[in-house]
């Protein structure tokens, strides 16, 4: 939940997340089909919080969690409710772009979420005392939590995308997962990093294709050296996934 990138191809999007977490965190459940407030939802599972990170719609409706907003906080629990599960109490409704203006995030630590639906992409941040909310355009986009990175890893995370998107303008999803190993949080250590009381990982990747009549979830567990895909048929085709010719 600690790297994410949002990349259109000529097909299609792909959302991508590096789960960056404590080495000691109980190893999470591999994509799944679940039920919530009579949505069928398709994410992996946080085994602690019951939570996830990143989750996904049959209409190819999907949205990512980064930890903080816009600076490294201090956590100060208990909190009301874990932003894993905040994340899917907010995408389980019909329209989670509406659902975060008004749902109440009093006690809640603070978080970014990446919202693509109805092919409009969002970002929603709660800082723990207002909501920010931001339309964006479908270029390419990257996003790192500012609870790990500091400014210069941040800063030196933008050149690594900026750098692969100059020799890889149309890349599959191989090359994007290539990419998203590189970003492994171990590769920064030798930085002054947020967090250095514990041991913290890259501990798997997820990304999720988008396209006119299917999606998929493809999901690597670094830790166990295990991957498993959900492919998905589109319940209601989007008319054109993507104009553009990249």
């Amino acid at each position: 939940m600690c790297t994410v990138s949002f990349i259109p191809v000529k097909d299609g999007f792909f959302i991508t997340t590096n789960r960056d977490e404590k080495t000691s965190r109980r190893i999470a459940l591999h994509p799944a089909v679940y039920y919530l407030n009579n949505q069928k939802l398709f994410y992996p599972k946080d085994t602690e919080a019951c939570g996830t990170w990143i989750v996904m719609k049959e209409n190819g409706d999907s949205a990512v969690l980064l930890n903080g907003a816009f600076i490294c906080h201090k956590s100060k629990p208990p909190y009301r409710q874990s932003r894993g599960m905040v994340l899917l109490e907010i995408f389980s409704t019909k329209k989670p772009s509406e659902t975060f203006q008004t749902i109440n995030l009093e006690n809640i630590e603070p978080f970014t979420i990446i919202l693509f639906e109805k092919k409009r992409l969002f970002e929603f941040r709660w800082d723990c005392k207002k909501k920010y909310y931001k339309s964006l355009d479908l270029n390419p986009h990257s996003w790192a939590s500012p609870t790990l990175y500091d400014s210069l890893s941040l800063r030196k995370k933008e050149e690594m995308f900026t750098y692969f998107l100059k020799y890889n303008p149309t890349p599959d999803i191989k090359e994007i997962l290539n990419f998203h190993y590189n970003a492994d949080y171990k590769i920064f250590e030798n930085e002054r990093m947020q967090i250095k009381e514990e041991n913290y990982s890259t501990v798997s990747i997820t990304s999720i294709l988008i396209k006119k009549e299917r999606c998929c979830m493809h999901y690597s567990d670094i830790i166990n050296d295990t991957i498993s895909e959900l492919n998905v048929k589109i319940s209601q085709p989007l008319f054109i996934v993507n104009e553009k010719d990249y």
